[in-house]
């Protein structure tokens, strides 16, 4: 599908972090999933929005809004009507009319609602999409696509719900023994379909990302096999979700508000922070990218101290953010040093052999002017879903409290900041009964737990996760 890479004059060429894989299209691109020579995969430019584009985008749909960010990231390597077909059938199978709606919950705190698709986690924004375009491209080129992905929970159910059943597509998820939440391991492991795998690993997500990371840096293993990656190393993953902050910037705007509007996103592995970090550049209004996090902080202690380096893993009560490797920490590397692929190359050499990267002052000061970063403990996580439920009247799962608890550290009294809710209440049972709240659990998650499960348990080495994708693939 790449011979046509130019469409009405436009074209969007992909290239790697690390400068050994240049100009390739967007269809190449999301089949690379990891780039070849083990960096990340960016736009080679970023498209810049003028106030009049955005004033138009305001009007449009969910849907249309995220057919018009597609359309510019897509070199017109998919004619429209095939790509609004892909946005339409993804986002149809969406609860909610809006998709990714916009809660008032003070004058200075919106809540983006990101958890109303099939598995009630905001992954199936991204993932939806993904799994119909991997689809869409296995019909259109005979191809076979073989799936291999790692989960800190939400990923795995999200990836499944998208391709299971479909023709042309096989999909292995590895997830952490016993570390993920009981509603997310049933949501992966009760699936039936001969085409998904479910492999529980041995140890914890850092493990499980390590391993998908050096099979996909086996070039040979990967283009042999036909694997394709559905973490967020994939770059449509990142373009999936710009879409929901300019929704939510527009929706404040059609409320009255005007001026910049800040984002509070728990992350861990930088993914949905990227995503923000993308749309300001390509012309969003965002003051404010505030990344909350856990008590598994590297992040934090990257923004406050200029230092990233892995520490002690800690299990917290927002299991999805427990990761101390962010994967996509690297692309924002990139861009801030100027989009100079041979120093991130060299950094991350010495950052494989060393365990760390220190950055400069005057590089630390520019991280701090593009994000604020607050890593929540585990009593103040409880503690804010307490008071939000006293207060308001409104649930939050543990990983949007960590949002919001940042929020309020750094939201001023005259701004307005939207955090983002990354998953449904019911998801993470296990929190919110410690407090003592009990919630009803919506029908598709209350069913559950009467289904068999389906998985396999393995030890944590590439080998013997190798051996079960070979006798899967």
């Amino acid at each position: 599908m790449s011979e046509n890479r130019s469409h009405k004059g436009i074209v969007m060429d992909y290239i790697s972090t690390r400068g050994q894989v240049g100009a390739i299209g967007f269809v190449d691109a999301v089949l690379m999933g990891l780039a070849d020579d083990g960096g990340l995969l960016v736009p080679k430019h970023i498209p810049q929005l003028t106030a009049d584009t955005l004033a138009q985008w305001q009007k449009l749909s969910y849907p249309e809004l995220a057919l018009e960010v597609f359309s510019l990231y897509t070199g017109g390597e998919i004619p429209r009507e095939d790509l609004k077909k892909l946005v339409d059938d993804s986002y149809g199978t969406f609860r909610h009319e809006e998709v990714t709606p916009v809660r008032r919950v003070n004058n200075n705190l919106h809540i983006l609602e990101l958890f109303h698709g099939p598995t009630f986690a905001f992954k199936d924004v991204a993932l939806q999409f993904l799994g119909n375009l991997y689809s869409y491209i296995s019909r259109k080129t005979n191809s076979i696509i073989h799936i291999l992905g790692a989960t800190s929970g939400d990923t795995g159910a999200s990836a499944i719900e998208g391709v299971r059943g479909k023709e042309g597509i096989r999909i292995c998820i590895l997830h952490p023994h016993g570390k993920v939440s009981k509603v997310q391991e049933l949501q992966m492991t009760t699936v039936d379909d001969a085409n998904v795998l479910n492999l529980s690993v041995d140890g914890n997500f850092d493990d499980c990302q390590r391993i998908i990371k050096e099979l996909f840096a086996d070039v040979k293993f990967k283009q042999e096999y036909h694997l394709r990656a559905i973490n967020s190393i994939n770059i449509a993953r990142i373009l999936a979700q710009t879409v929901y902050y300019f929704y939510a910037y527009f929706q404040l705007a059609k409320q009255g508000h005007s001026g910049r509007v800040n984002f509070s996103v728990p992350t861990g592995n930088f993914g949905d922070i990227f995503a923000g970090y993308l749309a300001k550049r390509m012309g969003l209004p965002v003051g404010k990218l505030i990344l909350a996090t856990n008590e598994n902080n590297i992040l934090e202690r990257f923004v406050t101290e200029g230092v990233y380096q892995p520490g002690e893993f800690h299990m917290t009560y927002s299991p999805s953010m427990d990761i101390q490797v962010a994967s996509n920490f690297e692309r924002y590397l990139y861009y801030l040093y100027g989009e100079d692929a041979a120093t991130i190359s060299s950094m991350m050499d010495s950052y494989k052999k060393e365990g760390r990267i220190a950055i400069p002052a005057e590089k630390l000061a520019q991280v701090q002017q593009d994000f604020a970063a607050y890593g929540v403990q585990n009593d103040e996580c409880l503690a804010t879903i307490g008071n939000y439920h006293d207060e308001y009247s409104y649930l939050l799962d543990p990983h949007t409290a960590c949002g919001v608890a940042a929020a309020e550290k750094f939201t001023a009294e005259d701004e307005v900041t939207v955090a983002l809710s990354t998953a449904h209440p019911a998801k993470f049972n296990e929190a919110i009964e410690l407090i003592g709240i009990e919630q009803t659990f919506p029908p598709q998650i209350e069913a559950l737990f009467d289904k068999p499960q389906h998985q396999k348990l393995v030890g944590g080495s590439n080998e013997e996760v190798k051996a079960e994708v070979l006798k899967f693939f």
